[in-house]
Parts: structure tokens; C-alpha cells; sequence
């Protein structure tokens, strides 16, 4: 039997998973970074690649311990990520600089694009799904005018998974998911539209070879074997982002199929055919790993730091009394809110906004409507109302990209963390109106990089085929039609009061919990 090696570089962690050929998970090994400020620069998330390396090398290390094998036993290699963080590299293919997916620094250049180029911002949203707030045109302009002899010097970019396949092959490459989050490609085409970046005065000669998720890219150099204990000669393959390689993870590979995938942020992702846009340029557009889809994605801001945050302040005694029972705290949060009913005695929560890609803000946090009342204003009726809160937003998203493209997706696969309770997963399935499923393995973004890699050696016919036949399914959630006319109704309130929030703002009275740069 063959065994398939992923390399995650996430947003808090890097690790390396082990899966045999059945979809197993077999060694992990994990460790948490952090990201780098830069003095004198706000918003600034630089992303080392020096010590990411050597924490990825460990992390390969510990995975093969704990599998029980050798680095001569993998039979491919692949990478995931967080999306939108980029490395630049020199001519002789060094690394010179490099951004987190959550660096900001790119505001004033954000500001300047819209100004000095009017409507550039829509016409490349409509190839590319993308506008600037998270794209890279900003940051290299922002390179470009304040480092300009780092930005003389790069030769070649790459997204940060491709990062990791180019550290260990050598080769320098690119796939359509994660490439098209830079804004500077088109859906359609899946490939780069390197005008986009010489329209606004950047290098159109730094972009490296498009790769298709599950394509040999190179093999294991001697230099990167003998830093990672791996073999060399070992296939190097393409892999994607970290949503679009979550969503092959739990099976969604076909048009309508949807996703929400609840970890710090909330994603909720729909297929959809090739070059499809947003008229409304409030959702964003991304490539997905599966050839002729792309996906419609909303995102809920902050979704599961919001929770952990009230975990570990409003719900400090009640997280103690778990910890000392040795219950899971938010388990212990969801059996205490199982008594609290449906609509949370009418309490807002308000922290992130519905999707609004072209004004990418949110109103500051705050409970509204909370009860006077000691049997209502507890800290389970809180619980829950966050709870049926991130359902709300997705349920407002989703129906946002059935808008615009028509899909309408039978059921959801709910996955992450979030998707580990017995009580959120039901009430996103009565807020929705759709049944919701969640799957055996819900950490799902190394897996589906496992399908890559397999479909890359031959030991699965393509990513689909592993999808569809290993994907396993954990619980069944139905829609409660009682509940779901009370979140109808709630839902609504939810709406106007935001937009009300949303004016505060505007006056200046309070301040946002996250913009996006350039506003």
C-alpha cells in the first residue's frame, strides 16, 4: 500500500498529514507559527519562509514517526494553504519577500487603484472573480513603492502552497484555485491575465506555470529529502487552496454542491460552471480544484473567534465547570442552550456582516435586544444566539449566489470545528430550510490534497473519483418547519438592525470590527 503526504500551511499552523491510499489519516504533525509585523508598517503580516521551512521539515518528521514509516514509503507529495499570502523570489530563486493571507499593509494602494484606474476594479472582478481587498496587485504596488529594490529583484511568484512544492522540487508553479485569489487571472481560462497587472504598471514576466490540481509538478530534490527525511525522486504534486481542497474533501465536486466550512471564519462555497460572476460584485469567485467549476464563496468574518472569545470571557464559569468535568466547553455551552428556545428571546448579535465583497466592512460588535429578565439573560441564550447568528449570515450568502447563478443545493455539508456539535449543525439546517450532513472527517483540507496527490501517481482515476468514493457521511440534520418561520422572521430583524449599525459607522459614532484595506 501507497502512502500520500500533504504539507498544510494554514493561517495559524503549518503541519503534515499521512493517509494511506483508503483515506485514513495515519502520523500528524503539527506545529503553530505566527506571522511577522514589520515596524513603521500597520497591517504588515509577513510570512517567514525561513522558519515556516524548518517548522514544515519537523512537522514532516513527527508525521512519519507517528505513521510508523519511512520517507521512502510516500509515494506522492503535495501542499495546501491559506489562500491570497504570496512569496517573491529572485532570479537565482531565492526567496526575498513574502505576505501572510491576512496582511493589510496595501490600504492606500487599495485607495489609489480605485482613484486612478475607475472601473478597473469591476472590469477585472468580472474575469476573475476577485476584487482588491484581498488581491495581490495592492501589495505589489505597495512593494513597488516603498521596497523598490526588493521589487527589482523579483523574478518569480508563487502562492504560499506552491511555496512548499517549490522547496521541495525546485520548480516554480501555480494552480488555478489558489493563483485566482490574486485577482491577476481569469475563470474561464484558468489561467493568468497577466494584462491585469501591466494595466496598473506591475511585472507581467513574474508569474510561473499553471499547474491543474492532481499534475506531477517535479520530484524531491536531494537538498529537500535530506532536510525533511522524505526520498528523493518522490512525485511532487500539485495541490490548491485550502477551501477548495476542503470542499474535494467532503466530497463536493459537482455543480450545486455546497459547503459551509465553520472554522475561525465561516466559508460557505457553492459549485458553479466556469467564468460565472456576481453582477453585484458582492461574492467572491474562485477557481476550484475540479476542472469547468468554479465556486461562489460568502464569508462570515470571525465566526469561530467570536465563540472562543465569548468561551473564555462572558462564558468564563461556565467554561471552568466543564474544563473541571472534563467536558469539551462548547459541548457543555450547547447542552445548557438546548434549553433556551429557537430565536434566543430575540437577541441580535451583531459581529459579521452578510458578503459584500465591494464594501468589505463590518459594524462594531454588540448583543442587541438582550432581556431584562434572569430566566432570559443568561449565557446560554448568548451561546445560542451566536449560534443561530453565523447560520443567519451563511443562510443571507447562500442566498445571495442562488441568486446570480440559480444553484440550489439539495443539502449542506457542514465541516470544521463548528460542525463537531449536536446543536449548531441543526439549527443551520432550520435557519437554511436545507438538510444539512456532516462527514466522518471533518478536517477535510488535507484529505482532499490526499486525492490530488493519489490522482497525480495513479492510485485514484482523479480527484472526483477519490471524492465520491471515500467521502464517508457522520449524522443527517433536517429542517424543524416551526423554526424555521421563527428565523425567517429573525433573520429579517437581523437584516434592518444591521443596516442601522451600518450608519452608525458612516458617523463616525462607532468603530468597525474589521474593514477590508482602501476604505
Amino acid at each position: 500500500m501507497g502512502y500520500l503526504l500533504t504539507i498544510d500551511a494554514g493561517t495559524g499552523s503549518g503541519r503534515a498529514v499521512i493517509f494511506d491510499e483508503k483515506g485514513n489519516q495515519l502520523g500528524l504533525g503539527q506545529e503553530e507559527w505566527s506571522h511577522l509585523g514589520e515596524e513603521g508598517v500597520a497591517g504588515a503580516m509577513n510570512f517567514d519562509y525561513v522558519g515556516g521551512w524548518e517548522l514544515i521539515c519537523r512537522c514532516v518528521q513527527k508525521a512519519l514517526n507517528e505513521a510508523k514509516i519511512c520517507g521512502s514509503d510516500i509515494s506522492a507529495i503535495t501542499s495546501t494553504s491559506m489562500r491570497e499570502g504570496i512569496v517573491l523570489y529572485d532570479k537565482e530563486g531565492k526567496e526575498i519577500w513574502a505576505v501572510a493571507n491576512v496582511d493589510s499593509r496595501a490600504g492606500v494602494e487599495v485607495a489609489f487603484l480605485k482613484k486612478e484606474f475607475a472601473g478597473v476594479e469591476e472590469e477585472f472582478y468580472a474575469r476573475s472573480g476577485q476584487t482588491f481587498a484581498l488581491g495581490a496587485l495592492p501589495r505589489l504596488l505597495w512593494l513597488k513603492n516603498n521596497r523598490p529594490s526588493l521589487y527589482e529583484k523579483a523574478a518569480h511568484l508563487t502562492m504560499i502552497d506552491s511555496w512548499i512544492l517549490q522547496k521541495l522540487s525546485g520548480v516554480f508553479a501555480s494552480d488555478p484555485s489558489n493563483a485566482g485569489t490574486t485577482g491577476i487571472f481569469d475563470l474561464s481560462k484558468r489561467t493568468w491575465a497577466k494584462e491585469m497587472a501591466a494595466r496598473v504598471g506591475i511585472k507581467e514576466d513574474i508569474f510561473p506555470a499553471i499547474f491543474e490540481p492532481g499534475k506531477i509538478v517535479g520530484e524531491v530534490t536531494k537538498k529537500a529529502a535530506n532536510e525533511c527525511g522524505l526520498k528523493e525522486g518522490t512525485p511532487v504534486v500539485m495541490g490548491g487552496g485550502d477551501v477548495q481542497m476542503g470542499s474535494a474533501g467532503l466530497g463536493i465536486v459537482n455543480k450545486n454542491e455546497c459547503a459551509i466550512l465553520g472554522g475561525t471564519f465561516w466559508q460557505q462555497v457553492v459549485n458553479i460552471e466556469d467564468g460565472t460572476v456576481d453582477p453585484a460584485m458582492n461574492l467572491r469567485i474562485n477557481p476550484h480544484v475540479i476542472r469547468g467549476l468554479s465556486q461562489a464563496e460568502g464569508i462570515t468574518f470571525f465566526a469561530g473567534m467570536v465563540m472562543r472569545w465569548f468561551r473564555d470571557t462572558l462564558a468564563k464559569t461556565e467554561r471552568d465547570e466543564a474544563i473541571k468535568g472534563g467536558i469539551d466547553p462548547y459541548a457543555y455551552l450547547e447542552k445548557l442552550a438546548l434549553g433556551v428556545p429557537a430565536g434566543s428571546y430575540g437577541i441580535l448579535p451583531i459581529f459579521s456582516d452578510s458578503m459584500k465583497y465591494g464594501r468589505w466592512i463590518h459594524a462594531a460588535p454588540s448583543f442587541l435586544n438582550l432581556p431584562f429578565d434572569e430566566n432570559r439573560m443568561s449565557t446560554a441564550a448568548l451561546f445560542r444566539s451566536l449560534e443561530e447568528n453565523a447560520a443567519i449570515v451563511s443562510a443571507i450568502n447562500l442566498e445571495a449566489i442562488k441568486k446570480f447563478s440559480d444553484a440550489s443545493p439539495e443539502y449542506i455539508v457542514f465541516a470544521g470545528g463548528a460542525a463537531k456539535g449536536f446543536l449548531w449543525p441543526q439549527i443551520l439546517s432550520d435557519v437554511t430550510g436545507i438538510p444539512v450532513k456532516t462527514p466522518v472527517v471533518k478536517e477535510a483540507t488535507s484529505l482532499g490534497a490526499a486525492f490530488a496527490a493519489g490522482a497525480g501517481v495513479g492510485i485514484y482515476s482523479s480527484i472526483e473519483e477519490a471524492a465520491k468514493s471515500l467521502v464517508k457521511w457522520d449524522r443527517e440534520f433536517v429542517p424543524n418547519s416551526i423554526n424555521r418561520e421563527i428565523y425567517d422572521e429573525l433573520k429579517q430583524n437581523w437584516q434592518k438592525a444591521y443596516e442601522k449599525m451600518l450608519l452608525l459607522l458612516d458617523e463616525g459614532v462607532t468603530t468597525p470590527m474589521w474593514k477590508a484595506p482602501g476604505l
